[in-house]
This record gives structure tokens, C-alpha cells and sequence, in this order.
């Protein structure tokens, strides 16, 4: 895959699975914003693939804020001058079940994770229209499709990444703008490996491949759609999740 002279911007990108899909874009070659809400994360991010070899550029943004998005992008084409591929991963969980849920923890979780998608793609198309060239990655999950006790709100608000995601698709692929989405089911992170051993076995048993996926397992699907090759791609969800949902 040739992404040579690319630049992206991934949101949530300070640790995780954001982190992973930054160092697997500036792995081969591409120039990389690094957003997040933490400066302390983006900046450690951004000094690590800036020795690889890639511009790495920390940017410290609120992605459910419209004007911090604006300043964003303006940050990204002064530091940059163009944008190729933009992954909307920045993500918050507020658990509880729906009858426990709190008000604040519903629109806090849709904002963050639902609105962030809507503020950062309509700020990337403007860039990317012009250059009649785009390539928009959106992160869901498996919970948008299966439901799950105790996230109505996440659940929903994944779901509503899916159903954004085909509708710029359908917008603007005549500008050679694609999108795309990506559902990892239970993923190895730093919050999965604090599980108690009964819980994690209990997630296993759903999983036909007996195993947890990894950060990288999804970062090499997001790198596929971001990809120039996946220029027939489009309005399309990609399932990372060992056979969990089929």
C-alpha cells in the first residue's frame, strides 16, 4: 500500500486502540496528527512516531466541541497543508443499566462518541472535497449490532456511527471520498486485562475463536480502508471480532 506524502488525523490517538492505528499509518509513512483530549498522551504519541521518522504533530482537542474541532482541522492544514484519511476513534464509555442511567451519562457518551463523528467529518470533507480525494475510518463496535446490558447509551451511539458513516458514503463518493467503519468485538486492552478471570471467561465462550482480539487486529483493518487500494470501498462496516458476530 502506497501512502506516500499522506497525512491523517486520528482522534483518541494518545493511547489504545488509537494509539495502535497511529503507529500502524506512520509505519508506513504517513504524517500524523495526534489528537486527544490528554496533551501529556498526545505528546508522548507524537515524540514516538516522530522518531520513526514521520511528522507527528500532538494536537489537544475537545472532538465533541464544534469550535475546538475548527481549531483542530485549522491547526492540522497550517501544520500539514492537506488531509488524506481521518479516523473518528475517540471514544467514553458511562455505564449503567437504562433504568440507572443518568441524563448527563447518555448525552456525555452520545457527544463524545456520536457528535465527535459528525463535527470531525463534516470540518475533513470541506479539506478533502477539494482535493477530490478522502478517506474517512470510523470506529463502532460489535455492541452496535448486538446490543449489550448495561450500554444502551455506547450501544447507541455506535449504532449511529454506522448509519453516519453510509450516509456520507453515499454523499460524497462522487468527490473520491470513502467511508467506512470498523466494529472490534472485545479487544485486549488496559480495561479488558483488570477483568476478573470469571468475567473474561464468560466473553470467551461468546468468542468462536476463544480469544480476545488485539489493538493491532484492529488497527489492520483501519489501515486497509484508509488505504488507497480500498478506493472502491465504501459505506461499509468491517467486523474485528473472531467470529463473535457474523
Amino acid at each position: 500500500m502506497d501512502f506516500k506524502g499522506q497525512v491523517a488525523v486520528v482522534t483518541g490517538a494518545g493511547r489504545g486502540i488509537g494509539q495502535a492505528i497511529a503507529e500502524s499509518l506512520a509505519g508506513l509513512g504517513v504524517d500524523i496528527a495526534v489528537v486527544d483530549l490528554s496533551a501529556d498522551d498526545a505528546g508522548t504519541v507524537a515524540r514516538a512516531l516522530s522518531d520513526k521518522g514521520v511528522k507527528a504533530v500532538p494536537v489537544v482537542a475537545d472532538v465533541s466541541d464544534a469550535d475546538s474541532v475548527k481549531e483542530m482541522f485549522g491547526t492540522v492544514v497550517k501544520e500539514f497543508g492537506r488531509l488524506d484519511i481521518l479516523v473518528n476513534n475517540a471514544g467514553i464509555t458511562r455505564d449503567a443499566l437504562l433504568l440507572r442511567m443518568k441524563e448527563e451519562d447518555w448525552d456525555s457518551v452520545m457527544d463524545v462518541n456520536l457528535k465527535s463523528v459528525f463535527l470531525c467529518s463534516k470540518e475533513a470533507v470541506k479539506i478533502m472535497a477539494k482535493q477530490r480525494y478522502g478517506r474517512i475510518v470510523n470506529i463502532a463496535s460489535v455492541v452496535a449490532f448486538m446490543g449489550n446490558p448495561g450500554q444502551a447509551n455506547y450501544s447507541a451511539s455506535k449504532a449511529g456511527i454506522v448509519g453516519l458513516t453510509k450516509t456520507i458514503a453515499r454523499e460524497y463518493a462522487s468527490r473520491g471520498i470513502t467511508s467506512n467503519a470498523v466494529a472490534p468485538g472485545f479487544i485486549m486492552t488496559a480495561m479488558t486485562e483488570k477483568l476478573p478471570d470469571n468475567v473474561r471467561d464468560e466473553m470467551l465462550k461468546s468468542i468462536p475463536m476463544g480469544k480476545l482480539g488485539t489493538v493491532q487486529d484492529v488497527a489492520a483493518a483501519v489501515v486497509f480502508l484508509a488505504s488507497p487500494e480500498a478506493g472502491y470501498v465504501t459505506g461499509q462496516v468491517v467486523h474485528v471480532n473472531g467470529g463473535m458476530y457474523m
